[in-house]
């Protein structure tokens, strides 16, 4: 459903549970489609079960209970970890993921977290000004391995290097970014 004066769906956001893994494996599959540079899907049923004991995935629903967006967070201390970012691809461009961003920032504000941490893989350029809007600024770079979040990187032309880099981003109580 869309809202009447905004292009944005109604969406109710919540803490995914076990039964919901079904659902969120071809979502996040979908929407990570564009990493073709990585072998394999993104996640499957265990990666994303493993995800869900140490983290929490929050999750975006319309009004018939469809999934349309998903991100992974985990508490780090007085960090909040945020990353698989997921949007339904026939709902990009809706400002699902601002919505989950600030979902997550809430989240990790009433635990008491101070800063958002994510990880984007150098492979990724185009999300760096994305992520820097949000007022993420980059905290440090770790050459990847030949395998990243279970997946093997497919063979890569010479010289082309895989990276991570690290963001950080302060909570501040008032400040609303996303």
């Amino acid at each position: 459903m869309v809202s009447a004066n905004e292009r944005e769906p109604v969406v109710h956001i919540r803490a995914a549970a076990a039964p919901d893994r079904p659902r969120l494996i071809p979502l996040i599959n979908a929407a990570f489609a564009v990493e073709t540079f990585l072998q394999g899907p993104r996640t499957d049923d265990e990666r994303l079960a493993a995800s869900m004991e140490k983290g929490t995935i929050l999750v975006a629903e319309d009004d018939e209970g469809r999934l349309l967006a998903s991100v992974y967070t985990e508490l780090r201390g007085t960090h909040g970890y945020l990353g698989m970012l997921a949007v339904d691809p026939a709902h990009q461009r809706w400002g699902l993921g601002r919505r989950m961003m600030k979902a997550a920032e809430d989240y990790f504000r009433t635990r008491g977290c101070t800063a958002l941490e994510i990880t984007v893989l150098s492979l990724r350029p185009e999300l760096l000004p994305i992520y820097r809007r949000f007022g993420f600024v980059e905290t440090g770079t770790k050459t990847t391995s030949a395998r990243t979040e279970g997946r093997l990187l497919k063979p890569r032309s010479e010289g082309q290097r895989g990276a991570r880099r690290s963001l950080l981003c302060p909570i501040v109580d008032s400040q609303v970014r996303f």
